[in-house]
């Protein structure tokens, strides 16, 4: 389509220079206005943002909607069709624990679960036999935004206790109630929405969250109501917390840590309200995890450079490290990415070439055995339940063309029944469809992954219009699962692909390690490379290729806009972490202390100023020709603030030598996962999608 002459007006925002010395540098940044000097009551109360900045992201917003106006038909067309991927009145496969199956499952057209649970015994779940613990959807209705961030039974089944955020801040509050009566126990405000019953069903430990929205304490308190106990504080910013219970329910675990280091107390549940004790004192670059497996612990660690992780053996008595032992050493490339305990069985989880793997443990004997799949794209993960004393665990399966499958294993008989296939009720063949895995070469030789998922008669020639999607941070690897939501732009033509680009984990710890830090910008090129050598088979071409990403992914399609404009028709950037340099110094922020080992510390260390301000999406947006760019944000979002999102398209749409438009859409009522409904979430999906299609019809 060409862009008429009478085409909407967009928003100018005003320049307000302000000067920022820093290390010995100056930046003069126009747009720091946009952030809101009680941005802390903004997250909490949306209502008391600043009247000017209000003014602006509502033109903003206006302006989307009358750019985009065009779409409207196909956002609505897109949006019922992801919809009718989903069966409406779904139910999960329940997971027995005890006298009980536990279960969520939704109404018609409910937009949230109903969490419930029956007696126990396999077959269709009877509504006459169910007891609901929560409904969600009628928790909701009185607010424009309200989530369930975790939720959980009373290890004697008696209680029932949930995190709510009716903001979008991700400051919860943690209700308990008693489920023979019905009477609300006790309520918890400014919780991160982390909490773990003690296994005696007395005590509550929770996780508080400080005035800068960080995890900062954990506290106790009797599930009946009363005062709350100081169990332990976090002296260090950079550090995120929470609090578990090991599987075998005999230790109640307070974890600290971030990307790079970590540290463990332990409480023993025979004792709740003992002091906790320390694992192992923190290290620098030293991570470290335990599960109680009956008479031991077993470690995960990096320790002693297993870049890829080992496990220990720990003593019960002392787990600290003069203890630890060997078990399954270091091998690189096979990625340790986790493990669980029951009474006779033990699970390894593994990852290597961005495929999963499930490792089964006898105790007595230690032999092991593996599930796994010869797929050449797929994901595999551990359900593990509830119940401790089993031979039983729950695995799903699934790939880009098959929807998920739930299987109970009997890790005894090594035999496995299937419980349930997603269901598509609109329909879903996977043979129309063909799943693949190329490898791109990066600059300097490393072989970048991609999944590709497209119709199976899409030709080769460079003809189709190409999705790549990416993130590469935090050691996050993108699984390759099946998605309601992306088939709608390949039923349409066209070639969806994922790039596994360093800074994930598909690969390896060491993955993660070659993008971060100094090593960040490996993450940029390799994206790059990926979209090149997408280009070289035929499944896309320069200037036809939609970049999309959310939160760090929006740091990475918000880099490689500066770095290839001319590879990309549009850019797709969900609530996105551009504003690098700033975010990155300044410590009232929740995520910046725990974040640094990630990005570097801007504030003390120039190297890593330098490096962040050379690669920060913010920082070098220039005079070129940018494709189109659709950003979005939610104004209570405590981890990609609104203001990085609004502050880039202001400067991008100011800089831009081109003709194509710059988007910024702000949910005002959301956070960083948008709209909390699974129907409304669709409808943000659905207009992603259709400024894709948009944009690659936009000619100037």
């Amino acid at each position: 389509m060409t862009q008429s002459p009478a085409a909407p007006v967009p928003p100018v925002a005003e320049k307000r220079p302000h000067r920022i010395e820093q290390l010995g540098r100056v930046r003069i940044d126009d747009y720091a206005w946009m952030k809101d000097e009680n941005w802390q009551q903004v997250m909490r109360d949306p209502k008391v943002l600043r009247a000017d900045i209000r003014a602006h992201l509502e033109a903003e917003n206006a302006y989307t909607k009358q750019m985009l106006a065009s779409t409207e038909a196909l956002q609505a067309e897109i949006f019922e069709e992801m919809k009718g991927r989903i069966k409406e009145d779904d139910a999960s496969v329940p997971s027995p624990d005890g006298p009980w199956d536990y279960y969520s499952r939704y109404a018609l057209g409910a937009q949230h679960p109903i969490l419930a649970r029956r007696p126990r015994g396999f077959g269709p779940i009877d509504e006459a036999e169910e007891q609901i613990l929560i409904d969600v959807d009628a928790l909701a209705k009185p607010h424009a935004y309200y989530a369930v961030g975790s939720a959980a039974h009373s290890p004697d089944h008696a209680l029932y206790a949930w995190a709510e955020d009716d903001q979008g801040s991700e400051y919860y509050r943690i209700r308990v109630k008693d489920l023979a009566t019905g009477e609300a126990l006790t309520e918890i405000e400014s919780s991160t929405g982390d909490f773990a019953f003690s296994p005696c069903s007395q005590w509550l430990f929770w996780t508080w969250r400080d005035e800068h929205g960080r995890p900062a304490r954990v506290f106790r308190r009797s599930v009946r109501g009363g005062d709350d106990v100081l169990v332990y504080e976090e002296k260090d910013p950079g550090m995120f917390l929470g609090v578990h219970v090991t599987s075998s329910s005999a230790f109640i675990v307070i974890g600290a840590g971030n990307q790079e280091t970590s540290e463990a107390w332990i409480i023993p549940a025979s004792d709740p309200t003992a002091e906790p004790s320390l694992v192992e004192a923190r290290q620098v670059g030293v991570r470290y995890e335990l599960e109680h497996w009956n008479d031991r612990f077993v470690v995960r660690t990096n320790a002693d450079e297993a870049i890829d992780f080992k496990l220990m053996w720990a003593d019960q008595a002392d787990p600290s490290k003069a203890t630890w032992r060997e078990w399954i050493g270091h091998r690189p490339g096979v990625f340790v990415t986790g493990m669980h305990a029951w009474k006779d069985w033990f699970a390894v989880t593994e990852r290597a070439e961005a495929n999963d793997r499930i490792v089964i443990v006898q105790a007595e004997t230690l032999e092991t055995h593996t599930i796994a799949v010869a797929e050449e794209a797929y994901a595999l993960s551990l359900d593990p339940g509830y119940e401790y004393d089993t031979e039983v665990t729950r695995y799903v399966y699934t790939s880009p063309t098959t929807p998920r499958q739930w299987f109970d294993y009997d890790m005894h008989a090594r035999t496995r029944v299937w419980r349930k296939t997603q269901e598509i009720p609109s329909g879903h063949d996977p043979a129309c469809y063909v799943t693949r895995r190329i490898q791109a070469t990066a600059p300097d030789g490393a072989l970048v992954p991609v999944t590709v998922l497209m119709l199976k008669d899409t030709p080769l020639d460079g003809s189709a219009p190409l999705m790549l999607y990416g993130y590469g941070s935090y050691g996050h690897a993108l699984e390759p699962a099946f998605s309601i939501r992306n088939l709608s732009l390949v039923d349409r033509g066209w070639v969806w692909a994922t790039a596994h680009v360093r800074g994930g984990s598909e690969k390896g710890w060491g993955w993660f390690l070659d993008g971060r830090k100094a090593k960040k910008p490996n993450t940029f090129t390799d994206f790059i490379a990926a979209a090149e050598a997408l280009i070289a088979q035929g499944y896309g071409r320069a200037g036809h290729i939609t970049a999309y990403g959310g939160s760090a992914g929006g740091l990475l399609v918000g880099a490689v806009a500066n770095l290839r404009p001319d590879l990309w028709s549009g850019v797709v950037a969900a609530v996105p972490f551009v504003d690098v340099l700033n975010t990155m110094s300044d410590v009232t922020l929740p995520l910046t202390p725990p974040e640094w080992p990630e990005w570097g510390d801007p504030l003390t260390d120039s190297s890593a100023y330098d490096l962040i301000e050379s690669y920060s999406p913010y920082d070098q947006v220039a005079q070129k020709p940018y494709p189109a760019i659709l950003a979005t944000g939610g104004l209570s979002d405590p981890r990609v603030t609104y203001w990085e999102p609004a502050k880039w398209a202001a400067k991008l749409r100011d800089k831009t030598t081109g003709s194509r438009p710059i988007l910024l859409k702000i949910n005002m009522e959301a956070g960083h996962g948008g709209a909390s409904g699974r129907f409304d979430f669709l409808k943000e999906i659905a207009l992603d999608y259709a400024f894709a299609v948009w944009a690659e019809k936009f000619t100037i």
